[in-house]
Order: structure tokens, then sequence, then C-alpha cells
């Protein structure tokens, strides 16, 4: 061999042993797309060994490289086989049985899950893969309703983790023993086993995956049964460590529409905005779809802004994503003033839902809406449901919306005294919750309540209060509300806008921007600032919230 070939040799193969050393050092440091990058070089050039394959495989799920995932996982499910490891390759089967399942895909996932028992009866003795196996039958029973058969499956689960040392197992299996509990009504044992399982979590003691599957599988239950309190906590966690990540993908769109979740609650309107358009753009550059949740966040922020145009296609696009649009789409229908629409919807969404934690989602707006259609028996049978499920789970949150719609439907019956008894309630379990819109809502409720019992003084106050806060968290229609309710709040108004800047009006409005509405209008920017300006000075407002609820108002929207 000639001194050029040899040189050539020396250093394909240096950069090959270059590659994977580079890979394995960012797999350590959490670099996954580095990881994913250096290694798949080095598998060109020299097939991984099982291990690296294993890392490979990992490094993928983690970038966001999907079919990248399955494939490295089944080579090394493969690799095990050959090797005569079927307890290591049993494995592999069930977390590629996991994803299939996590896709809809149940076919594959049933057969993965069914190769792995294949391999443990072979061979014949106990070993931690068993109680992972336990997992996807204790989450089947789950979803089927069957609490019982699903706790004894992942307690023993629990179990077996415990007696092989698997942190993964036993954390996993005890989130899911609680998540069981919580659907039993047990919500403070329950919860209590998610916290066990998120020390686990939060003290770096499982595997990447898992760590990012129990984070969004516990969120998931603590908002499920609006337990506030611990969501906002373990989305907290769940932030910091994504960002300690910078190249994670497969968590960390989750973890933005969980944060756009606690900050709408918290009235960080525009955060949370913002957070869900993060969450579309970060798996956008990825094989993960983009989550359905992320448009829906955006829609409800726009629909409580009255940017009903803007919320009308991001409540489309939820849908297409594969999220329910409902009880949001039903309540734009109720803010566009099409209360058959709205009933049909929220009615619809009911029909389908059977699930108790799921109904419960729907059941305020369901009691806004009948209210509004007039159908004062629908309203209180939904009430009376809403508050079984308070009664049942007993979290402050559950307990506030029960109490807001049984003083709503009391103030309807005209039992204006139970009505305001039942809201004062209700505003200080949101005080507590720190829920400012919902507050605010409640608050409306309680000037209402007070007006009928002829307390006109206490009305003033409270629907005073309750406009301010709406003209904080930028809630137009809520504004324009409360000024037709009681439009002495409002200050006096005149309006001698010309027909162009009523045009401009309408659109603004509707959470058109400048661009946007220069656009529509054939106009310069420059002159939409100068309408603006014109119509901000004729209704003696100051900003564009103030002058859209102006515009609801007078019918303008």
């Amino acid at each position: 061999m000639g001194g050029s070939d040899q040189g050539q040799l020396n250093s394909s193969v240096f950069g090959e042993t270059d590659q994977l050393a580079l890979g394995r050092e960012a797999y350590e440091r959490s670099a996954w797309d580095d990881a994913y990058r250096h290694l798949s070089v080095a598998d060109e050039a020299s097939p991984l060994g099982v291990e690296d394959l294993e890392r490979l495989a990992m490094a993928a799920y983690l970038a966001g490289r999907e079919v990248s995932y399955l494939h490295a996982l089944e080579r090394t499910h493969h690799a095990y086989l050959d090797a005569g490891n079927s307890l290591r390759a049993a494995r592999a089967a069930f977390w590629l049985g996991l994803r299939m399942a996590f896709r809809g895909e149940a076919g594959r996932a049933t057969g993965w899950f069914g190769r792995a028992h294949r391999l443990l009866q072979r061979e014949g003795k106990a070993c931690a893969e068993e109680g992972y196996l336990l997992l996807p039958s204790a989450e089947q029973q789950l979803g089927a309703g069957a609490s019982e058969a699903a706790y004894a499956a992942a307690t023993r689960a629990a179990e077996i983790g415990d007696q092989f040392g698997d942190g993964d197992l036993s954390a996993c299996a005890r989130h899911v023993q609680g998540r069981v509990l919580i659907q039993q009504g047990e919500v403070e044992e329950g919860l209590a086993l998610l916290d066990e399982a998120m020390v686990a979590v939060t003290t770096g003691e499982l595997s990447p995956i898992m760590t990012g599957l129990i984070y969004c599988s516990v969120i998931d239950a603590c908002q499920q049964v609006y337990a506030v309190d611990r969501a906002r906590e373990w989305t907290d966690a769940l932030a910091q460590w994504c960002a300690g990540q910078s190249q994670l993908v497969s968590f960390t769109g989750r973890c933005l529409v969980h944060r756009a979740e606690v900050m709408q609650m918290n009235g960080a309107w525009g955060d949370a905005i913002e957070e869900a358009r993060r969450a579309c753009k970060v798996s956008q550059g990825s094989e993960l779809p983009i989550p359905g949740a992320a448009y829906y966040q955006q829609a409800e922020v726009h629909r409580l802004r009255g940017e009903f145009v803007a919320a009308e296609d991001s409540y489309r696009q939820a849908s297409r994503h594969g999220w329910e649009p409902v009880p949001g789409l039903a309540l734009l229908r109720l803010a566009e003033r099409r209360i058959d629409a709205a009933a049909a919807a929220i009615n619809r969404a009911l029909g389908a839902a059977k699930d108790r934690l799921l109904r419960t989602k729907l059941l305020p707006a369901c009691v806004e809406i009948m209210l509004a259609n007039g159908d004062l028996a629908s309203a209180q049978d939904a009430c009376r449901e809403l508050e079984e499920s308070a009664d049942r789970f007993r979290t402050v949150a559950l307990r506030a919306m029960a109490a807001q719609a049984a003083g709503a439907v009391a103030l309807a019956a005209g039992d204006h005294q139970d009505a305001l008894s039942a809201l004062t309630r209700a505003f200080q379990l949101w005080l507590q919750v720190g829920a400012p819109y919902s507050a605010a809502r409640t608050r409306e409720l309680m000037g209402l309540a007070s007006r009928c019992l002829g307390d006109e003084e206490d009305a003033s106050l409270e629907l005073a209060a309750a406009r301010e806060a709406f003209e904080n968290l930028g809630a137009a229609p809520d504004i324009a509300r409360i000024d037709c309710t009681a439009p002495f709040l409002a200050g006096p108004r005149s309006s001698g806008l010309t027909r162009r800047e009523l045009d401009v009006l309408r659109l603004v409005a509707t959470g058109k921007t400048n661009k946007v509405i220069a656009t529509e209008l054939c106009l310069s920017e420059k002159t939409i600032d100068r309408h603006l300006s014109n119509i901000f000075n004729k209704l003696d407002v100051s900003s564009r919230t103030a002058a859209a609820a102006w515009a609801y108002r007078h019918g303008l929207a």
C-alpha cells in the first residue's frame, strides 16, 4: 500500500473516531442535535455499536427527529436480538410500542408490545422489563375507566421498579397511580403520588425522555382537575429544564403551551400569545406535528381581546391540528351574538364527552351560553353537574367555577341574595387562585346582583372595579358590555367620527394591525396613524382596547 493510500486511510479512521467521540461528548452535555449529527456521520462511515445506537435514537427523539428515532430504535432492537440480549431487545420494543401508541398507530403499538412480551416469556425470569410492559396496560385501563385494574397494574409496576432499582420505571408507575387516584376523586392522595414522582424528575434521577414524559403528564393531570398552584409550579420547573437544553425540541413545544395556559390565567395575555406562537415555531422546524393546543391558546387570547377574526382563524387551525376548539369556539359565537350556533356547538361537544373531567372543562361555557339563550333549565343542569365535580375533586379553582356558575344561574332565576352570596364566595376563591379575568367577570355579576337588590352604590363600585380590571387586561368586549350596563362609568362620549375614521375603527375592533388596515383600505400606514390619533381624541380614549370597546358598545363590531 502506497504512502498516499495509507495517509487517506489514517485520515478516514481518525475522522470516524473524532465524529464518534464528538457525538458521545455532545450527548453527555445534552446537545441533542449535535449528538445526532456527529453520531449519524460516524454511523455512515462504520455501523455503530448497540450502545451508541441507543444514544443516536435518544438524541434523535429529543432533537425532534421522529423518523430517525424510530429507525435507530428498530436497529437497536435487532442489534440486541443478534447479541442474544432478549431483555434489552424487549425494552427497545416497549419504547417502539409506546411511541406508536402516542402516534395513534394502535396496531403497530400492539405488535411491538406483543413482541416484547414474547421475548420476556422466552427469557423466563423476573426483570424490570416486566414492569415496563405493565404501564401500557395501566394506561389502557385508566382510559377505559377501569380504575381499580389500572391502579393494580401501576402498583405492581412500581414494586418491580423498586425491586430492580429502576428509577424510570418506579417514577412513571407512581405517577400513573397518582392519576388513577385523581380520577377516582382521591385528589390529595393522587397529587401526593405525582409529587413523589416529580422529586425523581426534578433532581435529575431519570433519563431525559422519561423526564419529559412525566413532566408533561403530571402537568396535564394537574390542569384536568384545576390544581392551579401545582400546575404553575411544575410548569416553571419544566421551563427551566427545557431552557437548560438549547437543542431540545421534543418537549419544548408542550412546555411553551403549558406556560401560555398559566400566563393566560395569570392575566399576562400578551406573554401568553407569544409563548403559544413560539410553540408553533419550535415544532415547525422539526418532524413533530405542531401542537393544536398552541393554536387554541392563541385563539383564546384573541377572543378575550375582541380580535374575533384572528380568533376564528386560530380556532380553525387548532381543529386542523387535532385539537377540540370548543368551548372557546362556542364562546366566540356567543360573543358574536350568534347564540344558536354557540348553543349547538357546546351541546355537540357535551354530547360527545363522556369523561367527567372532560365535561367539567365544557360546563362553565354551557352555563353562560344557556343563560344567554334563555334556557334556564339547561343552565341549571350544567351548574349542578359542575357542582358535583367540584365536590368530587375539591380544588380551589373548580370550587370557584362552580360558585360563579351557581351565582349566575341564581341571578337569572331572580334569587338575587343567593346569587350575591355565591358570587362573593367565587370572587374570594378566584383571588386565591390568582385569576384576574375570572375574578373580574364574577365581580361584574356581583354588581348586577347588588343592583337587583336595590344597592346602587355597591353596584357602581363593583362594576367600576370590574371595568378597571378589564381595561388592564385589554378585554374590549367585556368593557363594552359593562359600559352598556353602566354607561356612566365610561364617562361622556361624543363621536363626530368621519366615515373613513369609522372604517378604521371597525378594523381596529377586529384586532387588525395598522399595516393590515392600511392594505385593506388602500392607504399608507402614516395615514392610518393619523386617523387613529383623531379617533382617540374624538372618543377621549388612550388605547386601541378602549377604542375597540367603544366600537363594540355602539354596534360597529
